[in-house]
C-alpha cells in the first residue's frame, strides 16, 4: 500500500453499539496496523454499553457513586491510556475512534484536535445550535454545558481514542460522575437541546462528510467482512 492511496482514504467502520472493551481491543490492533502501514486511516463510529472511563491523570474521586450504585446502574468502570479525566460512554451517544496518522496528514497533535472540535461544531451548526469552545478545556460546548467531550493517545504519530458526541443518551447517568474533573459546567445533548432526537445515522453521516472534508481523505464504508479479511475479528463477546 502506497503513501499516496494511503493519504486519500478514510475507512469507516459504524457496527452501532458495542461493549467498550471490544472496542478498546480493535483500536489497539488497528493502530499496529495502521503504524505497519497495512490499513489506511480508520474511523469506529459506534455506541457503547453504559461505561465510565478514566484518563491517565484522572482522579477516582470524580466518581461520585459507591460500586454498589454503578453496579446496580449496569455501569462498568474502566481504566484507560487516553488523556482526559472521567467520562461517560452509553447508548444514545455517538463515540468516534480516529485511527490516523497524523504525520501522513501533515498535523500536530493541537492542530488534530481542534480540527475534531471543529467538525463536531460544524456538525452541530447544521441542526441551529451555537456552540463554542472553552479556553484551556478540550471540548465542544452549548452554553455552560458541554455536549461533546475528546480524548486521545498517540502512539508513533497514530491517534487513538478520540470524541463522545451526546445526541440522546441517559443524562441521569451524568449524575455518577463529575464529567472530565469540571465543576464550573454541565453537560447537555442534541435531545436536550431540540426538543426531539435526531435519527443518530443522520449525525453519524454528517460528521463522516465533514470530517473526512477537513482531513482531505475520501470516506470508506467497511464491512464486518472487510474487518475480518485485515486480521481483526469483529465478532461481539
Amino acid at each position: 500500500m502506497s503513501a499516496a492511496s494511503e493519504s486519500r482514504r478514510l475507512w469507516v467502520y459504524a457496527p452501532g453499539r458495542v461493549p467498550y472493551r471490544q472496542a478498546w481491543s480493535w483500536q489497539h490492533t488497528l493502530v499496529e496496523k495502521r503504524i505497519a502501514r497495512e490499513i489506511p486511516d480508520t474511523l469506529l463510529l459506534l455506541e457503547h454499553e453504559p461505561v465510565i472511563t478514566l484518563g491517565r491523570r484522572a482522579d477516582p474521586a470524580n466518581i461520585l457513586a459507591d460500586d454498589a450504585t454503578l453496579q446496580a446502574a449496569g455501569v462498568e468502570v474502566v481504566h484507560v491510556e487516553r488523556g482526559g479525566d472521567v467520562t461517560y460512554h452509553g447508548p444514545g451517544q455517538l463515540v468516534g475512534y480516529p485511527i490516523v496518522h497524523l504525520p501522513g496528514l501533515g498535523l500536530g497533535a493541537s492542530d488534530f484536535m481542534h480540527a475534531l472540535e471543529e467538525a463536531l461544531m460544524q456538525a452541530l451548526s447544521a441542526y441551529g445550535l451555537a456552540t463554542h469552545r472553552r479556553p484551556g478545556v478540550i471540548g465542544v460546548w452549548v452554553g455552560d454545558n458541554k455536549i461533546a467531550a475528546l480524548g486521545v493517545r498517540i502512539r508513533r504519530g497514530v491517534t487513538f481514542h478520540g470524541f463522545a458526541l451526546n445526541v440522546a443518551p441517559n443524562m441521569a447517568h451524568w449524575g455518577l460522575i463529575v464529567p472530565c474533573g469540571i465543576r464550573d459546567g454541565g453537560v447537555t445533548s442534541l435531545a436536550a437541546e431540540l426538543g426531539h432526537a435526531p435519527e443518530m445515522a443522520a449525525v453519524r453521516a454528517r460528521i463522516v462528510s465533514i470530517l473526512a472534508a477537513m482531513l482531505s481523505v475520501t470516506p470508506q464504508p467497511l464491512s464486518a467482512r472487510d474487518l475480518h479479511a485485515v486480521g481483526i475479528d469483529p465478532a461481539l463477546p
